[in-house]
């Protein structure tokens, strides 16, 4: 028996009103009569307000489009202060941490790191913000400096106070220290000459967390990759112990710039995102020169990370 199906403006008015409105934008959400949401499906290319990264969004041209349109986050907005207490507030609450799907996003910034952005898109349509409002990201970042700090006080070596403040350095330092840094400029510059509306601006903590993005595939080369080749392949006055260990950081530096270029790419309100990239030229003849310059970089920092934890020089 074949069944016919009407689309929604076509059903009597006492139906109509369970399917949202032709006005109704994309990735907000319709209330029926009997209050119940309803969300939309997500689709793809012209109609849904965002197109491909870095697209402009014709539903971000001017705050009147976004008022004319009825949806839930349209007539209330949160503050930064709020979203960032509010994130805060859940870091200790671990049952509501969605750790499986944070894992998933550490395996997919490895070899996919575009697909996790698309989830950022739909987090905006979905919740009115780019930012991550599930801490478990950085629960499971800070669980991974733990163990990788755990390897390298055996390849180096360290006591347990070396050990403790190696880890120290390394997430208030490294990680969040210069995430701080780094995220700031980067919003600054980003908000300052790469808008391409006046009404919307780049959220701070999308900002940080595009650098925790892009900090991981770096962790895993320079605190994992690293540690085990040091003493086998890398520490050694050759040629080919250089090239290995300047290789190393020169791999995880252009992947840290290729995740924060995918990052701002991503956000619909920003243009010439493109030159995200320029630095990868510099750092490129920077890596041929060290290289046949003789210094083997993976040393240096091997030498750093000793000195900061001990205060001595490495044997």
């Amino acid at each position: 028996m074949s069944q016919t199906f009407h689309r929604p403006d076509t059903f009597p008015a006492s139906q109509r009103s369970a399917y949202p409105s032709a006005g109704t934008s994309a990735g907000t959400s319709s209330f029926d009569n009997s209050g119940f949401n309803r969300p939309h499906r997500f689709a793809s290319g012209a109609g849904n307000g965002y197109n491909t990264p870095g697209g402009r969004s014709i539903h971000s041209i001017s705050s009147t489009t976004l008022t004319n349109r009825t949806g839930c986050f349209t007539s209330f907005k949160m503050t930064a202060f709020a979203k960032l207490s509010r994130f805060f507030k859940r870091i200790v609450l671990f049952r509501q941490m969605d750790f499986e799907f944070a894992a998933w996003q550490m395996l997919y910034l490895l070899i996919h790191p575009q697909k996790v952005y698309r989830n950022f898109m739909y987090r905006k349509r979905a919740k009115d913000q780019w930012a991550r409002d599930d801490p478990a990201f950085l629960v499971l970042i800070a669980a991974s400096l733990v163990i990788t700090s755990i390897l390298f006080a055996l390849v180096l070596s360290l006591s347990f106070g070396g050990f403790v403040s190696f880890l120290m350095w390394v997430i208030f330092i490294d990680c969040i220290g210069v995430g701080i840094v780094v995220a700031t400029s980067l919003w600054f510059i980003s908000n300052r000459f790469l808008r391409r509306v006046d009404d919307q601006d780049v959220e701070w903590g999308y900002c940080f967390d595009v650098h925790l993005n892009a900090f991981f595939p770096m962790l895993v080369l320079l605190h994992v990759v690293l540690p085990f080749l040091f003493y086998g392949l890398i520490d050694y006055p050759y040629f080919l112990s250089r090239l290995l260990g300047n290789s190393i950081w020169f791999a995880a530096v252009i992947y840290y710039i290729y995740i924060t270029f995918l990052g701002y790419t991503a956000l619909p309100i920003l243009q010439k995102t493109h030159i995200f990239l320029y630095p990868i030229t510099f750092i490129f003849i920077f890596y041929v020169a060290t290289v046949c310059a003789g210094w083997n970089i993976s040393q240096t920092a091997m030498d750093f990370y000793h000195i900061r934890a001990t205060n001595q020089n490495r044997n």
